[in-house]
């Protein structure tokens, strides 16, 4: 195929594919679909930043723009790009543009490393003899044969009774065109068993589950058989912070969440999630978020009775 006709099939499937979406997205929010793993979210107007922690996804914008916030670095993603996050990480994310015109929509596929690692074994990649971890989310620009593939599987909840048959392969087509881009190194590094991503992965595991609990480097670094210096240096790689701002991300997510969802006290909330003083926790929370816990909350309930009403 020419370069003139790749370019005219990509722009004809970037037009596609928003309005495959708006067929599936009657309002704003995240919509699940009959694909266990797809999921679309609509916005008609920008947004505050949304603080989640993402786990391992493809997302591609098909209208709109987004920035997405990982430490203290930004990454921003249109209708040419898409975004890896291949470890669970500590984000926010924002709607840069959107109107009720043409309302930000996204396509977000959650996958499984695992899915990654079998790809790999049954494929021809090359080996690499690049050590050094990869950061665990990068953004790349959207070619036709990624895009093809991706379109394709919206369609097919057009058709449900292809779903369980055709679904998981043309799955397998996309993860295999994100291991073939400029940066599917960084997926592969995290998935490939030894690797210092995957070992760092393996840790990242560890905090998530021990969240709330005090953070023992030295338990750490002999699960992922490092020094703790070797550890420090490879976790910031894969997350763009140290292991106790990564905990530290969690507990006040976590935090928020309960605190939104109960009528707790911050204090309690507090303790609840790992912390020993009241003060450091209100301190650290208005640190993160703009505002001490009770003040937060209030704004988010306002925000929410006015997307409401």
């Amino acid at each position: 195929m020419k370069a003139t006709e790749i370019e005219s099939s990509t722009t004809e499937k970037q037009a596609e594919l928003p309005s495959l979406i708006e067929q599936f997205t009657s309002h704003d929010g995240v919509h699940a679909t009959d694909i266990p793993s797809l999921y679309f979210v609509r916005s008609s107007n920008t947004t505050v930043p949304i603080y989640q922690v993402h786990e391992p996804a493809l997302c591609i914008v098909a209208q709109g723009r987004k920035v997405v916030i990982l430490a203290e670095e930004s990454y921003y993603y249109g209708t040419s790009d898409y975004l890896v996050v291949s470890v669970d990480l500590p984000i926010s994310g924002q709607v840069i543009q959107a109107s009720a015109e043409a309302p930000y929509l996204c396509l977000r596929l959650n996958f499984d490393p695992h899915q990654v690692l079998d790809l790999i074994k049954e494929s021809t990649f090359p080996t690499t003899s690049i050590p050094d971890s990869r950061r665990g989310l990068y953004v790349s620009r959207t070619n036709s044969l990624l895009l093809d593939a991706v379109v394709r599987l919206v369609r097919l909840l057009e058709r449900p009774q292809d779903i369980p048959v055709l679904a998981p392969l043309v799955i397998r087509e996309i993860l295999y065109r994100i291991l073939q881009g400029k940066q599917g190194e960084s997926l592969k590094q995290l998935v490939m068993t030894g690797s210092h991503s995957s070992r760092i992965a393996e840790v990242i595991k560890r905090i998530k589950q021990d969240y709330d609990k005090p953070l023992r480097i030295e338990e750490l670094s002999q699960l992922a058989s490092m020094s703790p210096s070797s550890l420090h240096r490879h976790f910031k790689e894969v997350t763009a912070m140290s292991p106790m701002q990564y905990q530290k991300q969690l507990r006040l997510q976590e935090a928020r969440r309960l605190l939104l969802s109960e009528s707790a006290d911050a204090a309690d909330v507090g303790f609840q999630v790992g912390y020993e003083s009241p003060s450091q926790f209100s301190r650290e929370y208005a640190r993160l978020f703009g505002l001490p816990p009770i003040r937060d909350i209030k704004r988010l309930r306002v925000d929410q009775d006015h997307l409401q009403s």
